[in-house]
């Protein structure tokens, strides 16, 4: 007698649970983009697929992470915007300000370590096309500025047209 064919999640329940997760991780970074930036001793390690669809990081930065890179969301960040799909946000590579582009989808791995607080995530599958560079930040350097706050942004300057 054959066994019954196991049954199959038409409702793709896992792909609705990892959704839902990346909510999480969009909640807290849409607190660190707040006036009052990320509270007390939290700080993110966010590890993403540097290839994978909608994910833009600066040519010279993917070729030292062709696969995957950590960001740290601590101190030294800038720039902060955070939308329903994706997050962007300006770092420091070598001294120089670089902005990446990184959509929730891509997102690997979410680490708070203050709080041990760990989301791990399917990786996507990577793009062949090479990976699109931003334009040079028209803004003075934050390390020269008084103001050190994250600020916001809109990322319409940074979409391609």
């Amino acid at each position: 007698m054959a066994e019954d064919a196991p049954p199959i999640d038409e409702m793709q329940y896992e792909k609705l649970a990892q959704d839902a997760l990346r909510g999480v991780i969009r909640a807290a970074l849409e607190r660190a983009a707040s006036p009052g930036g990320i509270p007390g001793a939290h700080h993110f390690y966010v590890t993403f697929k540097t290839r994978a669809p909608g994910v833009t990081v600066p040519p010279d930065v993917v070729a030292k992470y062709p696969d995957e890179m950590t960001v740290v969301l601590q101190h030294q960040y800038w720039d902060l915007a955070v939308e329903p799909e994706l997050f962007s946000v300006m770092l420091k590579f070598g001294g120089m300000p670089k902005v990446l582009t990184v959509p929730y989808t891509a997102v690997t791995r979410f680490y708070d370590p203050s709080v041990q607080f760990l989301l791990q995530f399917e990786a996507p599958e990577p793009v062949a096309e090479p990976v699109a560079e931003l334009p040079a930040p028209k803004r003075p350097d934050p390390s020269t500025s008084g103001d050190d706050g994250p600020k916001v942004v809109s990322l319409d300057q940074f979409r391609k047209k």
